[in-house]
């Protein structure tokens, strides 16, 4: 097993070193994408069993939005659902044989992190201007920027640092059981690594949710308020 620390290039492309945690994030997104496609190319208002279930997936997924956010999910749907359901893909692709996940790596979850970052200010930009936002770090008063900026990078940082060590050490775990005790012994921590996958991409999906909320509560509150009062 490699060090997470280090990325050895299976190969090149021209000048690009591509390791095995880009071509496996390559496939994981081809196999999304495709699918994503085919499932969703005929609907109808008679759904089959597999529209049902994405219908099922969609519901919750808005559910936990607007329970989070207060918000209508709509606007964050596509991002939060894409960002957990990658997720929970690449942590069970270590469920193939000789297939490392993608997130056991800290350059994939410095992206998936530098994502909820960039996604912060694009929706505190669209609530209310690049005005609104910025003044959003005054709040409560001007003397707390310094701190509001620091709390917008930091929390950023114990993102990825969180699922690169739960992703890392469960799949370092099962590295080390297994060279000692054989195939069969590991199927136990196995399934406990399935469902910590789920967990990770869970705790990862909301807490983008509660970081994405907080700006919205900062720079979108009159869009997403006049929205909320012309629903209700």
């Amino acid at each position: 097993m490699n060090s997470p620390l280090e990325s050895e290039a299976l190969f090149e492309l021209g000048p690009i070193p591509v390791t095995q945690a880009i071509l496996t994030t390559w496939v994981i997104m081809v196999l999304l994408v495709f699918g994503a496609y085919m499932l969703t190319r005929r609907l109808t208002l008679r759904p089959t069993r597999w529209q049902a279930a994405i219908e099922l997936i969609v519901a919750t997924l808005d559910t936990q939005i607007a329970e989070t956010t207060g918000a209508r999910p709509a606007p964050y749907r596509a991002f939060i659902g894409t960002l957990f359901i990658f997720i929970l893909a690449a942590n069970w692709s270590s469920l193939l044989p000789g297939v490392e996940p993608p997130t056991a790596q800290l350059e994939t979850d410095a992206a998936l992190a530098l994502l909820v970052f960039v996604s912060v200010i694009w929706f505190g930009v669209r609530g209310d201007g690049v005005s609104g936002y910025l003044k959003s770090f005054a709040a409560p008063n001007p003397l707390m920027i310094p701190l509001n900026i620091l709390q917008s990078l930091t929390r950023v940082f114990s993102m990825f640092v969180r699922l690169f060590g739960n992703v890392m050490s469960g799949v370092f775990v099962i590295g080390i059981v297994a060279s000692l005790a054989g195939l069969l012994v590991p199927i136990p921590l196995m399934a406990l690594d399935l469902l910590t996958g789920l967990v990770q991409a869970y705790i990862f999906a909301v807490l983008a949710m509660v970081f994405i909320a907080s700006t919205v509560a900062d720079g979108t509150s009159k869009q997403s308020l006049t929205e909320n009062q012309k629903e209700t």
